[in-house]
This record gives structure tokens, sequence and C-alpha cells, in this order.
């Protein structure tokens, strides 16, 4: 599969500059660089292989768990999955495959539209002991998480980064102890951003650690990833002996912290709050978004795009 070129980049880059600042047709990129962007986009979607219906989940070559891919979704496969995450999405390389990602049937990774997609992947913390769970206040456990984040955003910024401020739950958080499955989703905003971010985290509790779903986008897919969460809760599940009630006592660990420190990310502790969040964060994404934008309003398009 073909990487990204430098070239593309400073495209993307460009046509983004164009479709915030440009005021007049002259300004936006020419015809022949929109043709050679989309030959090369065309290019790259071309190599997709994209799945559907029944998927082991596997992680360093063991498998955990099946997904059935919910109607209205397809799975890219690890390797597939890491290219996007690094080499079109612009994250930094990971040190371990995740399972996969689901993506909107309809788009793809570079799609102009695209408002999500849904990495999925594995933690071997441990088994996680839901006794907490039915006795969290979530507006306390928001209001620590906030002042978390204010804390960590003073590291940020002596360090040269842009501040990420929890704005609230976008979804509060809910466990179902029958399923062992756990979401919620966050209201964030990076630096000045005039346009707030979604971040959709789903759990599904085994016997030694638990399946994340992570979502990243804007707040507009909010009511998309509502319509379709217990959908996507019932495709995943622990294959038999990797289950949550196959815990034993006697051999398995046990997490360091409950539900309420897996909602408040103090697994990330070490590696700071919003750590994850970075990995998930879709730089190119947003950039090659803003490009197509700019391709409708200078070629032809609908010039209130």
């Amino acid at each position: 599969m073909k990487k990204v070129t430098l070239w593309c980049m400073t495209l993307l880059c460009t046509s983004l500059t164009y479709a915030q600042e440009a005021t007049t047709e002259e300004e936006g990129p020419t015809e022949a660089e929109i043709l050679a962007y989309q030959a090369m986009v065309d290019s790259i979607e071309a190599n997709f292989v994209y799945q559907y219906g029944s998927i082991e989940l596997t992680k360093n070559g063991e498998k955990l768990a099946q997904l059935e891919v919910p109607e209205g979704y397809k799975y890219l496969d690890p390797e597939q999955t890491n290219y996007v995450m690094t080499d079109l999405w612009g994250n930094p390389p990971q040190e371990e495959l995740s399972m996969g990602m689901l993506l909107p049937a309809a788009m793809s990774p570079l799609s102009s539209d695209l408002s999500f997609g849904v990495e999925i992947d594995y933690s071997d913390e441990g088994y996680i002991d839901d006794a907490d769970a039915s006795g969290i206040d979530y507006d306390e456990l928001l209001a620590t998480m906030q002042e978390d984040a204010e804390a960590e955003n003073k590291l940020r910024i002596k360090e040269g980064y842009e501040q990420i401020e929890l704005v609230g739950w976008a979804a509060p958080p809910f466990y179902d102890a029958t399923t062992k499955k756990l979401y919620w989703a966050k209201e964030l905003k990076f630096g000045t951003s005039d346009y707030n971010t979604l971040n959709y985290n789903i759990r599904v509790l085994g016997r030694n650690g638990f399946i994340n779903l992570n979502a990243i986008g804007d707040m507009t897919a909010l009511p998309i990833f509502e319509q379709d969460i217990n959908t996507i809760l019932s495709s995943v599940d622990f294959i038999e002996g990797k289950k949550y009630e196959n815990f034993d006592s006697s051999v398995d660990k046990v997490a360091a912290y409950g539900i309420g420190g897996l909602i408040a990310g103090k697994v990330l502790a070490k590696a700071g709050f919003f750590a994850i969040l970075l990995k998930f964060w879709k730089f190119l994404l947003i950039g090659a978004a803003t490009a197509f934008v700019g391709v409708k309003r200078f070629f032809g398009g609908d010039k209130n795009a």
C-alpha cells in the first residue's frame, strides 16, 4: 500500500489554509493540484480491503474475542488500521498493532464527510472489580476529572502543547452489570478551536483485561453514535475462557482500579491524563475534510459549503 507523500501532506496543509482564509477563487489550489490529489486518494482507497460478518479479534497472536461487524459498518484489519492511524491521520507510530477499526460502511478513511472511526484494542490490565459501579457519583467524578485535566494542561502548555479542556459529559457513563459492558462520552475542546471534539468510549470487561472501542470525531457525530450504541455494544464479546465470569482469583491478576478508575483514566496516569486522546486525534483527517470542502468551493461546487 502506498504511503502518503510529503507532497500530499503539503497539499493538505495548503488546502486547509486556503479553505480557512481564501476569499476568491484565484487564491485556491489549481485544478491540476486537485486532480492529482484526488488521483492519489483514489489510489489509496483502492488498496483497502474491508471485511464484514464474523471477525476474530486477536492480540499478539492470541484470539480473545469475536466481532460481528454491525450493520452499517465495515472493518479494517490491524495492519490497515495502523496505516490509517499513522500514515494517513498523522498519529505517532504505535508500539503494538490494535485489533482493527470500524468505519461507517459508506465512507473510507479519506472520505471528506467521515465524522468518526472506531479503533478497537485490548488492554491486559487485569480483572476489573465492578463492585464500585453502583455507588459512583458521575457528576463528582467529572469534577475530579476536570481538575486533573487542568493540572495536566499546565504541563502541556509548559512543554509547548495546546491545552485540552474537558468540557463535560457528551453522554454520561452507563454500566451494564449483566453484560459487563461500559460506555461514556466526553466533550473536549482542543486549544482555541471553534469546534468541540467527541471522544466516545466503550469498554467490554473480560477475565484478564478489557476491550477498548474508542471513537474520536466532531460533536455532530454524537447522534449517529447514540443511535448505533446498542448495536455496537452487542457486536463484541470475549470468547469462552476469556469472559468476565471465567475469572479465577487463584491465578488471575486483578487491576488496581475499578469502574470509576477506568472511566477517569487512572490507567493512563503514567503517560498523562490525555495520552490516549493524542493517540486517536485525527489531525490529517480534519485537514483532508477541509481540503475537500475547498475543492467544492473553488471548482464549481457549492459556494456555501
